[in-house]
């Protein structure tokens, strides 16, 4: 049986690098490619594949929207997101919202094939840095924490805000306009019951969303 690929990456070097590792895959493979989450969505949705490489962030969307379509309409799917931020970030929620896996891009290339294989089983792949995140949270309070109620797009926008990226920066990267930022701004002020930028970077911090 050929093992269908997709890998999804807005970057053409980071594409080429997964194909190559790939290589050493014990399977037989067929890779296909897309760059936008557009062309990601279009693929995914007139296409079959067993496994989805994907990136969080994309110049037209993101990664984690991508991933509620994938659970939609191609369910048997299976997501492995690699992506440059740090799984403290977006690795809970990706698996919480049906992710299979989530490795960072400095992950060495036989974790990836690892990764891939452990998917091929039909297995879930879990880093030792994901497994004590999901560890910590079955032994912390069953409460939701604030953070947590917070639209995937909050959630980027909210990083980014912590990070000290301006109102149109912001707006710029994520492709939407300074005034949709702002109203995202206002959004998770009132979610985490913050009134400044100050207490926002200190709630990032305690919670250990931050870069590092």
């Amino acid at each position: 049986m050929i093992i269908r690929i997709l890998i999804a990456d807005d970057h053409a070097i980071v594409r080429r690098g997964v194909k190559d590792i790939l290589t050493e895959l014990q399977y037989p493979i067929e890779v296909h490619e897309t760059s936008t989450a557009a062309d990601t969505l279009h693929a995914i949705i007139n296409d079959q594949f067993d496994i989805i490489i994907l990136d969080v962030s994309f110049p037209d969307g993101n990664g984690l929207e991508i991933l509620n379509q994938v659970k939609t309409v191609k369910p048997d799917s299976k997501v492995l997101f690699l992506s440059m931020y740090p799984e403290e970030q977006y690795a809970r929620r990706a698996m919480k919202n049906g992710a299979h896996g989530y490795l960072t891009k400095d992950s060495a290339p036989t974790e990836l094939v690892g990764a891939i294989e452990k998917l091929i089983t039909g297995k879930k792949y879990v880093t030792s840095t994901l497994a004590q995140i999901l560890v910590e949270d079955l032994s912390s309070s069953n409460t939701e924490k604030m953070h947590e109620t917070l639209s995937d797009r909050e959630f980027q926008v909210m990083l980014e805000l912590a990070d000290g990226k301006k109102i149109t920066d912001i707006a710029s990267s994520l492709h939407i306009s300074p005034k949709t930022v702002s109203t995202y701004r206002i959004r998770v002020f009132q979610k985490l019951s913050i009134t400044s930028t100050a207490e926002l970077v200190r709630y990032v911090m305690e919670n250990g969303l931050h870069k590092k």
